[in-house]
């Protein structure tokens, strides 16, 4: 199973099965439905924390034995454009085409990239996947952060990826990984356990949201084979880790509350009353034993990074 924590429109804005970036970690939802003003910097500063291991994955790409220079660089899924950012940083000759369905993260891409100097290497491209992969163009590098589960046809759309690819060129997968743990097994109030059992009941979730997206098809999700089925080399896996410790400092502590947050509004129906209650009680600043005061509150996580290469 995929850790469903886009960087982009499939996104990181959710530590969990998300859009991207999105509401109840797994429900598919219309980007109509998300309030981007407020999305928008919530998945900006999701994407801002793990920069480190974003950074740490482009620059093994780089240096891949063999591996030819990086000129165009896709970005599926962008989101607002944090990582689309940090590639154009991490391939300093290339030229970054962030791709998203959402204009409105698409905009603050754009608005990003002039911020940092690299609005002339960032540029951005409105499509939908899979519909859109006919205008992507050619790339050296397409990197797909947490996209391909959201399409029904995996297999298909990575096939597409590869096709997009000019000889030599890498499709980059973030996929899998492992889920997002932030609080204490036993919080000292409630049954221990809290996390793993929102895991299961998100786990449900994701299913249910891969079963009805079109031309839904299950997949063994073995990369590797994936990638030669496709006709790609295998280019090996690694996992990048985010390991913040506890007590977390207060951007990393807004986050987890934002998160937690969400999890809770989108889950609440499927949780019992009693995991709901002790959510309730996280969340509320003023309880001496919520997320807002308590000092054991931690951030760990990894994601997982595929490679494949199209023969020179």
């Amino acid at each position: 199973m995929s850790n469903h924590t886009a960087h982009g429109h499939h996104h990181d804005g959710s530590q969990g099965h998300d859009h991207g970036h999105g509401g109840a970690h797994g429900n598919h939802h219309d980007p109509a439905d998300f309030d981007w003003d407020v999305m928008g910097p919530l998945l900006e500063q999701n994407a801002e924390l793990s920069s480190e291991q974003y950074t740490e994955a482009a620059r093994w790409i780089a240096g891949l034995p063999d591996a030819p220079e990086v000129r165009r660089v896709l970005d599926i899924g962008s989101g607002p454009g944090v990582i689309s950012c940090l590639l154009a940083e991490a391939f300093p000759e290339a030229e970054v085409v962030a791709v998203d369905g959402t204009p409105a993260l698409l905009e603050r891409t754009r608005d990003r990239a002039q911020r940092l100097g690299l609005g002339d290497r960032v540029s951005t491209l409105h499509a939908d996947i899979p519909a859109g992969l006919a205008e992507l163009g050619r790339a050296d590098l397409v990197w797909a952060g947490n996209t391909l589960h959201h399409m029904g046809d995996q297999r298909a759309v990575l096939a597409g990826f590869a096709s997009s690819l000019n000889p030599g060129g890498t499709v980059a997968l973030v996929e899998g990984g492992l889920q997002p743990r932030q609080l204490p097994r036993d919080l000292g109030f409630g049954r221990p356990g809290l996390e793993a059992r929102m895991e299961a009941v998100q786990a449900e979730v994701f299913e249910e949201m891969r079963a009805v997206l079109p031309d839904a098809r299950r997949e063994n999700e073995d990369w590797a084979a994936l990638f030669t089925a496709v006709g790609l080399t295998p280019q090996g896996t690694r996992s990048f880790l985010l390991d913040l410790a506890a007590p977390l400092g207060d951007v990393a502590r807004d986050h987890v509350v934002a998160d937690l947050t969400r999890r809770r509004d989108g889950l609440r129906d499927r949780l019992d009353a009693e995991d709901v209650a002790v959510l309730d009680r996280l969340l509320d600043p003023e309880d001496p034993a919520g997320l807002h005061r308590r000092r054991d509150t931690y951030l760990l996580m990894a994601r997982t990074v595929h490679l494949g290469r199209r023969r020179a």
